[in-house]
């Protein structure tokens, strides 16, 4: 296995996040901060922070949000469950309550994601958008990883990350303009229906081996 492969986007990845968390620690002073403030507070260049951000405004809008995104030990706290459907029903719930209080700066995060991944090939290899619902989705399944062939819970967490965070509300509202309660509903059977077929794929794979 090529380890620098996997370390390069695992590095971008640390880079973008410690950009938002030094952006949201500065704003929590009171200030706007500037982007060469931003990225000395993230032990980084003004060169590298402009890559993964061209815009002090488009670091600062993302770094407001990055902040209202429940963490995943929070949410489970005194959580007894095992049970995943249960728990992913939580995750669904926190999400969807944190988008429809962030709604208008979530759509022009998201408008500013797609503008710039059609505007230039410059810096593709960098992350366009910060991945915060894969490690509640992650959470989640926990208790149930040994229940799972690890090929099979890695495509259940992709799966659900498609209809779970703000692509699906804009779906859910704009395309088939449900209400939130609908769209509720869709998203819970949605997840208990993945979650089945992953158990079902998991029980006919132990059955071939067995034969």
């Amino acid at each position: 296995m090529d380890t620098a492969r996997i370390g390069r986007p695992n590095q971008r990845r640390r880079t973008r996040k410690d950009l938002l968390q030094a952006a949201a620690r500065l704003m929590k002073q009171g200030r706007k901060p500037s982007l060469e403030e931003v990225a000395e507070e993230a032990l980084v260049s003004r060169a590298t922070a402009y890559r993964y951000f061209p815009t002090i405004e488009a670091l600062l809008l993302e770094a407001s949000l990055d902040v209202v995104v429940p963490e995943a030990q929070d949410l489970f706290r005194g959580q007894s469950s095992t049970d995943p459907v249960s728990r992913l029903h939580r995750v669904d719930i926190a999400l969807h309550d944190m988008i429809i209080a962030n709604e208008a700066p979530l759509r022009l995060m998201l408008a500013q994601s797609l503008e710039r991944s059609v505007r230039s090939d410059k810096d593709r290899d960098l992350p366009a958008r910060q991945n915060r619902r894969t490690p509640l989705i992650e959470a989640a399944l926990e208790p149930a990883r040994r229940q799972f062939e690890p090929a099979t819970l890695e495509t259940l967490s992709r799966a659900l990350a498609l209809i779970i965070g703000t692509e699906a509300m804009v779906v859910f509202k704009d395309v088939l303009q449900l209400d939130d309660a609908e769209a509720r509903r869709v998203r819970h059977w949605a997840i208990r229906t993945l979650v089945e077929a992953a158990r079902h794929q998991q029980r006919a794979s132990q059955a071939e081996a067995a034969r």
